[in-house]
């Protein structure tokens, strides 16, 4: 996938680069797959703002993506390349033998009219989805299930792949993006290949109009504040923190501070920290 980079026409073309779409397909995604979404604005139930710095934004539609991959012993086509606003990676909707038709994640090198499966006879090819116990040691993988039957939860945004690193009895040994190695049960099921749409990380949206587009709002500095809005405020001209170190605006520690609880009961599962230790 590439960048597009435009003439600097204004100051903020200067930047300003975008995806090349051009191999998905010209069409309008499939009615009968779409959801409402209604926009939340970073609140929760009782109206309170819980997420900040969200709001506005174009409107959208869900897509409803199938992450179980549930549908095995049978082939599906691919019919369209899509985009999908409500995530960085590229969706793929596919056609199967029996006329139903579904989203699925779109892994790089996806083409339409290729045929996937899901299940133990499938072929080692992207796009197709098996457990871990049928998928060979040192392969790429994505879209990994936590919980054998849930869906996929592990490596699911653009350009992400883990790789399946070893086996040892109930539990297959796999290598996250962050580093991490984690033991994940061989029921889980995981699809081959690398999540499409690789060049999302380099894209420079180029002004702040393109982020209030995606729903979101301003960030401000701490530092710039009132002492009355964040402890980080006041000051004559630059000043630094004046406390031990730098924290939220309802003062607990930040920028480092580790929040995992010391006792979880999935530690016994990670094998490495993504920090190496």
């Amino acid at each position: 996938m590439a960048i597009k980079n435009y003439k600097p026409t204004t100051p903020s073309r200067r930047q300003m680069s975008v995806t090349d779409y051009s191999v998905l397909s010209k069409t309008d995604p499939e009615k009968s797959l779409l959801e409402p979404l209604k926009k939340k604005s970073g609140r929760n139930s009782y109206g309170r703002i819980t997420i900040r710095h969200r709001g506005g934004g174009n409107r959208r539609k869900y897509r409803v993506i199938d992450f179980k991959r549930d549908k095995e012993g049978m082939d599906a086509k691919v019919l369209t390349l899509e985009y999908d606003p409500n995530r960085s990676a590229f969706i793929a909707l596919v056609e199967y033998e029996d006329g139903e038709k579904r989203y699925i994640l779109a892994p790089e090198g996806l083409k339409v009219g290729a045929k996937i499966r899901a299940g133990e006879d499938a072929d080692i090819k992207p796009g197709n989805a098996l457990k871990l116990a049928d998928i060979p040691v040192g392969e790429f993988i994505h879209a990994i299930e936590l919980y054998p039957g849930r869906g996929a939860q592990l490596v699911r945004s653009a350009g992400n792949v883990a790789q399946l690193m070893g086996r040892e009895g109930d539990y297959a040994l796999i290598r996250l993006p962050s580093g991490e190695m984690r033991k994940i049960s061989v029921r889980c099921k995981a699809t081959v290949g690398q999540v499409s749409n690789i060049d999302h990380q380099n894209v420079n949206y180029g002004k702040a109009g393109r982020k209030r587009h995606m729903g979101w709002r301003p960030t401000v500095r701490g530092s710039v504040m009132n002492p009355c809005d964040h402890p980080h405020g006041g000051g004559e001209g630059k000043s630094p923190v004046g406390r031990p170190g730098p924290v939220t605006p309802w003062g607990k520690p930040a920028l480092g501070y580790k929040t995992r609880k010391s006792h979880n009961r999935t530690d016994k599962y990670i094998v490495k920290r993504r920090n190496g230790k």
